[in-house]
């Protein structure tokens, strides 16, 4: 099947019917949900710019399994170009969006599952790797998104799963079937599952043996029954339900996260990839982490470019853009921004083949990477803030400017320079609120902190990866210190 078109990809969602939920209420038609539509269209856009040959050789790939041509998203990495492609591909679509485009997660579930499955199978003579390979030629073939889902609820943090006083707050296997299992639980923070076709499900934490009904991994539809969608709030986000699209800052695309609820879901076993190997579990979550430590260096920093633009804009339309401070910033966020791209690009050059075959990043460097995502976006998004002026958060709304009383005012007495447009100085206003305030800092602030384990999971894979021994005898045999 060749690659999907936008149009096409937009239909299928159509033809599902998961069970969303928002403000209280189901949503019936979740694709043209004024509130939720924005975060399909950053997805179409994988699939608009997979179409273009311009772009072809970022987005695409020729699948190991089929030999066909298929959508980046879907490929498992078989070299360390195909590391470094994935870093470009991610900033071009954060370029292009300036939001989230919600297909990383699924992207780096792949790739950490069919390695780990393969380890499974090496060791306990089990079936998950085929089984597994079959599901992700069947997502190939169709050109599917899928929902990457790790992090539950957790519930009491300083106690396990199975030590939980309610045992669902980690997602777990309720019933062994002759033709599969039942699981109950939740996974929060799903990025764009109501954008996508298949939730592949993995552990959140290393499991011990009392845990291994927690230790399940497994894909399905995401309108499987049982599964429940509450779609996740998100800062000024009914401004997408007024008329008109300046004070949504970014007028077309987002994204979103939300809560998904597993009430006694049924799996069958061809799409059962690890049931109660719980000596594997820490392997798979710390690959997982691992792969999405490296996207941050290039979705991040696509969105940083957009964010950088608009600064750059909005010192020219305040006529700053030749004070000596105002260009310092700028570099600053240029140097920070590239400093986080740098990481992305290095940890997929070091990259090595897993025993599966795929190729995995340098773990060290993905977690430097990450670890200086938790910081200098926030920098970028302050330094922005700085050059734009308090006017970005005081400004008048939309329906303000086109009121025929108070219009004329707001055009007078927001002019920066002369010869730019008030309205143009206005949505760049608007953009940057959006990327540092509004539904854009969800994914460009608070995720590039919480996003692929918070910092001190990254502080926690540094300390283990430093290898602080080798470090000693380094400084010992210079000084000639023998052991």
């Amino acid at each position: 099947m060749p690659l999907k078109t936008p149009e096409e990809y937009i239909e299928s969602l159509r033809k599902m019917n998961m069970e969303v939920y928002l403000f209280g209420e189901r949503v019936k038609d979740p694709v043209d949900h004024p509130i939720i539509r924005p975060s399909l269209n950053s997805v179409a856009m994988t699939y608009k710019l997979a179409q273009d040959p311009l772009y072809e050789d970022l987005m695409t790939a020729v699948s190991n399994l089929t030999g066909e041509k298929i959508n980046r998203f879907t490929h498992l990495h078989q070299s360390e170009e195909d590391l470094v492609k994935k870093v470009k591909m991610q900033r071009l679509l954060g370029q292009k969006t300036a939001a989230c485009f919600q297909r990383c997660v699924g992207m780096d579930a792949i790739n950490a599952v069919y390695s780990t499955t393969y380890e499974i199978d090496k060791k306990y003579g089990t079936e998950y790797f085929k089984r597994f390979v079959e599901f992700l030629k069947y997502v190939q073939t169709n050109d599917l998104v899928v929902d990457g889902a790790m992090t539950d609820t957790k519930g009491d943090r300083s106690l396990p799963p199975s030590k939980q006083a309610d045992p669902d707050l980690f997602l777990h296997v309720v019933e062994k079937r002759q033709d599969g299992i039942i699981v109950r639980g939740a996974k929060a923070h799903q990025t764009g599952i109501v954008n996508s076709h298949e939730v592949l499900v993995m552990p959140t934490q290393t499991m011990r043996e009392e845990d291994k009904d927690y230790a399940v991994c497994f894909a399905i539809p995401t309108d499987t029954p049982g599964i429940k969608i509450i779609y996740g709030r998100q800062s000024c986000d009914t401004r997408k339900l007024e008329e008109g699209t300046l004070d949504r800052g970014n007028p077309e695309f987002g994204g979103h996260e939300a809560l998904v609820i597993f009430d006694n879901v049924f799996v069958p076993n061809e799409r059962i990839f690890m049931l109660g190997e719980y000596d594997f579990s820490g392997k798979l979550v710390e690959r997982f982490a691992g792969y999405h430590r490296q996207s941050y260096g290039g979705c991040k920093v696509g969105v940083g470019d957009v964010l950088i633009g608009a600064a750059a804009l909005i010192a020219d339309y305040n006529g700053t853009s030749k004070a000596s401070h105002i260009k310092d910033k700028l570099i600053e966020m240029v140097h920070l921004n590239e400093t986080l791209y740098a990481c992305g690009i290095a940890c997929s050059s070091e990259g090595h083949p897993t025993e599966a075959g795929n190729y995995e990043i340098d773990m060290l460097l993905a977690n430097v990477c990450k670890q200086n995502v938790t910081r200098f976006p926030y920098e970028i998004a302050r330094l922005a803030e700085d050059i734009a002026g308090g006017i970005f958060v005081t400004m008048p709304s939309e329906k303000d400017l086109k009121n025929p009383e108070l219009g004329k005012y707001i055009e007078k007495y927001l002019k920066g320079v002369s010869n730019v447009p008030t309205i143009n100085r206005m949505k760049i206003l608007r953009l940057i609120e959006n990327l540092t305030l509004g539904t854009g800092a969800v994914g460009y602030r608070t995720e590039s902190l919480h996003g692929a384990g918070s910092p001190q999971a990254q502080r926690i894979m540094i300390s283990r990866q430093a290898n602080l021994e080798m470090k000693k005898k380094l400084a010992k045999d210079i000084v000639k210190i023998e052991d």
